[in-house]
């Protein structure tokens, strides 16, 4: 797969409502950014309000610990020179992008449901067939967009995220503004899960969801046959 060109938005939110501090899960950000990139896609790293992306420290594993795609990250000067000076995503034309990839971390239950342009951009996705993906709490920015008639964007969609109990575990139940999977359900998606933690993606139409950040690298790669698939039809 070549020559696709591949958006990623990520949070700006540095902390919760009470205070605590938040932002990006990094391993939903690296994992997908380097399938993307070593497959030969050409990746914009963006954020909800321009320049660093905060990352929730929580993510930043000890050494022996962490995930290949964050070591790899943290060796990478040009990615994190990126990740500290990204563009505003609404500063961007979509049209010159054939995917939109939304990375979770807690901080987006803070500034993607209720962000407008954001929900516009998920909308002209949409309305365009491009394909649109997101895993963990990224999924928060899919509570927002309508389609034509009205509806929410994912009524009657097949749909993963971060699941309720996942919160509980984590113990962040209280400090997120809604438990999101009960939130899309409640909007009418058709919620799929795997028991907690484990890696779990589903793909309807041009919508890719993924549960949690083990499921990061599936969804990446349902992207990228997705756009392989596209490309192969044209």
């Amino acid at each position: 797969m070549t020559h696709s060109n591949i958006l990623i938005i990520a949070t700006s939110a540095r902390r919760m409502s009470d205070g605590e501090p938040t932002g990006l899960w990094l391993e939903e950000l690296t994992t997908p950014y380097y399938a993307f990139r070593d497959a030969g896609a050409n990746v914009t790293l963006a954020s909800i309000s321009g320049g660093e992306i905060p990352v929730d420290a929580r993510s930043l594993a000890e050494e022996d610990d962490r995930e290949a795609s964050v070591q790899r990250y943290m060796d990478d000067t040009a990615a994190r020179s990126a990740v500290a000076g990204t563009p505003r995503f609404d500063s961007l034309d979509p049209s010159d992008f054939d995917a939109v990839f939304l990375p979770g971390g807690h901080g987006t239950m803070f500034d993607f449901p209720d962000n407008p342009d954001l929900a516009r951009l998920i909308e002209t996705f949409d309305r365009d067939g491009k394909l649109i993906a997101a895993v963990c709490h990224g999924p928060a920015a899919l509570a927002g967009p309508t389609r034509p008639d009205g509806a929410p964007f994912v009524a009657g969609r097949k749909v993963a995220a971060f699941t309720d109990s996942e919160e509980r575990a984590v113990g962040l139940h209280k400090a997120v503004p809604f438990l999101l999977a009960s939130r899309l359900k409640a909007l009418g998606a058709d919620h799929h899960s795997a028991p907690d933690f484990q890696p779990f993606a589903v793909r309807d139409g041009n919508l890719i969801t993924g549960q949690n950040p083990q499921s990061a690298e599936k969804v990446a790669q349902m992207v990228l046959d997705a756009l392989d698939r596209k490309r192969q039809a044209a």
